[in-house]
């Protein structure tokens, strides 16, 4: 298993750009060797409330690795980003662990343990649908947490990714080693207390934690 996850950033073009969100499916929908997809929506600022009409990301589950890079660099969706965007960013991964569910199944649980060493960059997805009645609950508590992670040592890159606005909602992050994602998950206070709300509070009908060892990451400027 091989999990990709792009983002298109785009100075002109963005209403091209939010449309792709239904209507790169055509593309994707007669893609070979793909499992799971979703077309994401990205905060501003860190965080979630504020869209990003500027960036946008493609996650994808694939069979194998050939699959993935024949996508990402020579499909007809490449070629599109390639005269849309000004500039795309690829992350292909492997799985370490994933617990929870994606409209309930675990995309990315590939049953295989992969061995990392201690200086692999380290991709982490968080996600979770929250439930109607904790909206006002969540978004009033969500920033400080965003916050905590965006500027949190060892972090390379943070972004609020999502579905629905307001009501799927996840983060993608790179760490530029597992110890770092350690030294954050049992030291961070935010984080801890946003955490321990999480499971007290209930906000979520559907959440998911992953952690990806990062094969490769790749910058293209258009």
């Amino acid at each position: 298993m091989i999990v990709s996850i792009s983002f298109f950033y785009f100075n002109t073009n963005k209403f091209w750009a939010f449309k792709q969100m239904v209507e790169a499916k055509r593309f994707i929908n007669k893609t070979k060797n793909i499992t799971f997809y979703k077309m994401l929506g990205t905060g501003a600022e860190g965080g979630f409330i504020k869209p990003d009409f500027g960036v946008y990301s493609l996650l994808c589950v694939w069979n194998n690795k050939k699959s993935a890079i024949k996508f990402l660099n020579k499909s007809d969706h490449a070629s599109q980003i390639s005269r849309k965007a000004e500039k795309r960013v690829d992350y292909i991964m492997s799985p370490i662990m994933s617990n929870g569910l994606w409209d309930k199944i675990n995309p990315f649980d590939s049953g295989k343990k992969i061995e990392i060493e201690k200086e692999n960059k380290i991709g982490v997805i968080t996600r979770g649908k929250i439930k109607l009645s904790k909206q006002i609950d969540f978004w009033l508590n969500v920033p400080a947490a965003a916050k905590s992670i965006r500027y949190a040592k060892g972090v390379e890159f943070y972004k609020g990714i999502g579905e629905l606005p307001f009501l799927s909602q996840a983060t993608f992050s790179v760490w530029k080693d597992f110890s770092s994602i350690s030294d954050f998950a049992y030291k961070n206070k935010a984080h801890a207390e946003i955490i321990k709300k999480t499971r007290d509070r209930g906000w979520y009908s559907e959440d998911l934690f992953a952690r990806f060892k990062i094969l490769s990451e790749k910058t293209r400027i258009f």
